[in-house]
Formats: C-alpha cells, sequence, structure tokens
C-alpha cells in the first residue's frame, strides 16, 4: 500500500521538488529502491526513528 500512495502523491509535486513518505511497513526497505529504479525518481536518503521510515523521493519526471 505505500507504493501505491506513494505513486499517487510523487505525482502532484513539481520536478525536482522533494516529497517525504513516513512508513511503518518494514517491506518498503525492498520496495522504495525497486519503485524508483522503475520510475526513475531519487531516493535522496532515507531516515529511520523507532519503528517508522522516513523517505525523501526527489521526483524526476
Amino acid at each position: 500500500m505505500p507504493i501505491l500512495k506513494t505513486k499517487k502523491e510523487i505525482g502532484q509535486v513539481e520536478i525536482g521538488q522533494i516529497l517525504q513518505v513516513i512508513a511503518t511497513d518494514i517491506g518498503t526497505k525492498k520496495d522504495f529502491p525497486a519503485f524508483a529504479a522503475r520510475t526513475g525518481h531519487e531516493i535522496v536518503e532515507l531516515v529511520e526513528e523507532g519503528d517508522r521510515l522516513v523517505w525523501y523521493l526527489r521526483r524526476t519526471k
């Protein structure tokens, strides 16, 4: 589910802007890099805060 929501939300930001995604699903550690590779968006950073994973993704197209 985090990937589906991210796909929708990243389309709402302008090219070059960064989207912050907060997830609690550990599966995003595999899913987000695959999503970025498939879509061409850039993972800027992953911050682990306890049980939360905070992703920063730059829209590239």
